[in-house]
């Protein structure tokens, strides 16, 4: 991949209501990088919800805000797997054989996940700033299925020599946040999250990182409630602090 001058960034639902600080991250890493960066205003949800649940004429409606938002040629950069597999491998498939098939089809060869387009623009000479740490490096489900950039997000965190990342048992597992999942079925939901923030705790890690701001808020309440002392961060933010010494 080739520097770009110039690129989109999707914000995602839980990023701007939940998160912000992950989305400014993320778009100054990519400002640092030499990359312009544009944030177009009438993007909305990449319609995963009503899409997992079966309501595949209102997803569209709203697909459609997606590409109308996103149209051009710059690539479409996502911190966050689970929105760009659903920009990315799902869009073609709502739209087949419809009018907008096109234009689901084109949007999905320029979305690029964060850690993915860090790793092939950010400047490796990057000092690290930070005191030594270790971190818990949780992968969704669709960093490792859908995008497939599990590998991207352990290659950008070994860039930095003071952190130490470690992988929780059963990494593999969902959380169970799962989108509407968490919504539909509470209590597996709760039982999953559950297991997996005490194996983070069982890492003795500093913070929990993903590139997912799901599966952070359902790991991170879960862990508060049951008195789990370490730290939950996106994975922007965490590099951003690494970089800077400073918070994001």
């Amino acid at each position: 991949m080739n520097k770009p001058d110039r690129v989109l960034v999707f914000g995602t639902c839980l990023i701007d209501l939940v998160y912000p600080q992950a989305g400014l991250a993320a778009m100054r890493l990519i400002e640092r990088c030499g990359v312009s960066v544009g944030f177009p205003q009438r993007q909305t949800c990449c319609a995963q919800p009503a899409y997992n649940s079966g309501f595949r004429d209102d997803a569209r409606k709203v697909a459609r805000q997606q590409l109308d938002a996103m149209a051009g040629d710059q690539l479409v950069v996502v911190p966050s797997a689970s929105c760009a597999g659903m920009l990315r491998e799902h869009y073609p498939r709502l739209f087949e054989g419809l009018a907008d098939e096109e234009r689901a089809r084109q949007l999905a060869g320029r979305v690029v996940e964060l850690c993915d387009f860090l790793n092939h623009v950010l400047d490796t000479e990057l000092a690290d700033q930070g005191p030594p740490t270790t971190v818990a490096l949780h992968q969704s489900c669709s960093a490792r299925r859908d995008m497939a950039v599990a590998p991207a997000a352990l290659a950008l965190l070994g860039r930095f020599p003071q952190v130490t990342v470690v992988e929780p048992d059963h990494a593999y597992e969902c959380c169970g946040f799962g989108g509407t999942f968490a919504v539909k079925e509470p209590e597996i939901s709760a039982a999953m999250a559950a297991d997996k923030a005490a194996a983070v705790a069982a890492t003795g890690a500093d913070v929990l990182l993903s590139q997912d701001c799901g599966c952070l808020m359902n790991i991170e309440g879960t862990a508060r409630r049951a008195g789990h002392g370490f730290a939950a961060r996106h994975i922007a933010e965490f590099v951003w602090e690494r970089i800077n010494g400073t918070p994001a």
